[in-house]
């Protein structure tokens, strides 16, 4: 036992000032999201397609693309003109819808004329503006932003401190960040995370280190844990802390909150697993299987853009079941989606989101025992999120896998397996208390994780003064 107790208490040395500011860092989290690119970002700025400039049809810039496996076609408004963006599982590109010239942004000229007009249109002073190359910075170090490498940075010098990020790829604004959710961020998931820069750049070197430092501080928790029970545990100390002082907070923190510390830690570790203990999502090829195969010569000559309003900000022709749709966008929340490939009467098929007949036909591909595709609540215990606000979800079930269904897109937003279900009570359920009972009631589940973070770094703090304590005295004895 006396080994155990040196084991923990110089393991909390180590350990004590880091579990500190993951409690505090973990209430800015709650309030303070970490920067992240989203629909409602991207539509404040765009402006409705200009179709007296869209000389070329999709299956044109398929073919001028080189991308033989396209799965989806995009249709924007870039500052200086309409943009083709045609993605497949090999690779993205973009072209100019009136000669099919490539797309990409080369000059910060550009990305500044680009990025002025974005921000006028969201109603942002842009006078000004100045803008400079990046390859990452603190806010775009992550895999995401890969493909739009560089960046071009555009700082609006306002008074919120604005700053539009570019894709170099595509030319669109691919995040969008202000000095306040900056600053409070370095306190919140920058801290959390250790995510500085020159580090979290180094994607391997980074997680390896989180996933060993988020085991060993479970390791010495659970030691602490075993101790405390054990002196519980003794006839003579039942009655009694057999601590004084600092050491007693310590001690009856550790034996009342034992249960969070030990969960949370264990659920943050678990995150960090990247795939070694949970299985990960949809394969490749379940994704191109679902999306089917189609020629994209197929789509009407001439009826390409049949009906397409004029206040349309986006157009997305997309496969599903190897059937092309077009997804018309005016807004962030309004879309109607048609079948594409035929010539039809549009006004028949005038429909805000895919049917769960058409579904049903795309998980035929599958090939698998698969039960019909229904919409899901969105108080199901695994819901993920539309591309569209309101729009359904369609769920087919296939065995033990789950196929989660976007139908405003036609993409497969998730595979749930029981690995995966498991995951998500483990860590969402365990590290930031997403039950259906809390998620309900938004004010009940933030003054809990508050409370219950706040009484963490209390405890955290007693191991604080108590290591302080532990070291002077052992300095001044090394003396």
């Amino acid at each position: 036992m006396r080994g155990l107790t040196l084991l923990h208490r110089w393991w909390g040395i180590v350990f004590c000032l880091l579990f500190a500011m993951w409690f505090a860092s973990g209430i800015v989290m709650h309030f303070v999201a970490f920067p992240t690119r989203n629909a409602a970002g991207r539509f404040a700025g765009i402006a409705p397609i200009d179709l007296t400039h869209l000389l070329h049809g999709p299956a044109q810039a398929v073919a001028a693309s080189g991308i033989g496996d396209a799965l989806r076609i995009r249709l924007v408004q870039r500052g200086d003109g309409p943009i083709y963006l045609i993605s497949g599982p090999s690779g993205e590109k973009a072209l100019r819808a009136d000669d099919l010239g490539e797309g990409e942004v080369h000059s910060e000229k550009q990305a500044l004329v680009i990025g002025v007009d974005d921000a006028t249109r969201r109603g942002l002073n842009a006078t000004n503006a100045s803008v400079d190359t990046i390859s990452h910075d603190q806010w775009t170090v992550s895999g995401e932003f890969d493909s739009h490498r560089p960046l071009f940075r555009v700082a609006l010098n306002d008074g919120p401190g604005t700053e539009l990020y570019l894709s170099s790829m595509s030319g669109e604004i691919v995040l969008r960040t202000v000095r306040r959710e900056r600053l409070l961020n370095y306190f919140g998931s920058v801290a959390h995370w250790l995510y500085p820069t020159a580090l979290r750049h180094h994607h391997q070197a980074w997680s390896q280190m989180m996933w060993w430092l988020s085991l060993l501080a479970l390791t010495g928790s659970v030691l602490g844990v075993v101790l405390g029970m054990a002196r519980l545990c003794r006839p003579t100390l039942r009655a009694r802390s057999p601590y004084h002082g600092w050491k007693a907070w310590h001690y009856g923190f550790g034996l009342v909150y034992a249960p969070f510390v030990l969960s949370w830690i264990f659920s943050g570790w678990l995150s960090m697993g990247g795939g070694q203990l949970f299985s990960g999502g949809a394969t490749p090829a379940e994704i191109q299987t679902i999306a089917g195969a189609a020629a994209w010569d197929t789509l009407p000559p001439g009826h390409e853009m049949q009906g397409v309003r004029e206040e349309t900000k986006e157009v997305e022709w997309f496969l599903l079941g190897s059937r092309i749709y077009r997804r018309e966008r005016t807004g962030l929340d309004q879309q109607r989606v048609i079948r594409a490939d035929a010539e039809r009467d549009m006004a028949l098929l005038d429909q805000a989101s895919l049917q769960s007949d058409e579904v049903n036909f795309a998980i035929k591909g599958l090939a698998r025992e698969c039960t019909t595709a229904s919409a899901i609540g969105a108080d199901d215990n695994y819901a993920v999120n539309p591309t569209l606000p309101g729009a359904p979800v369609f769920r087919a079930i296939c065995g033990d896998d789950w196929f989660d269904i976007d139908g405003a897109s036609g993409a497969l937003l998730q595979k749930l397996n029981s690995s995966r279900r498991a995951y998500r009570w483990l860590f969402g359920g365990l590290h930031t208390l997403d039950f259906p009972a809390l998620t309900s009631r938004p004010l009940l589940r933030a003054t809990l994780i508050v409370a219950l973070c706040l009484c963490g770094l209390a405890f955290s703090l007693t191991g604080v003064v108590i290591a302080s304590r532990r070291l002077r005295i052992s300095f001044s004895e090394g003396a």
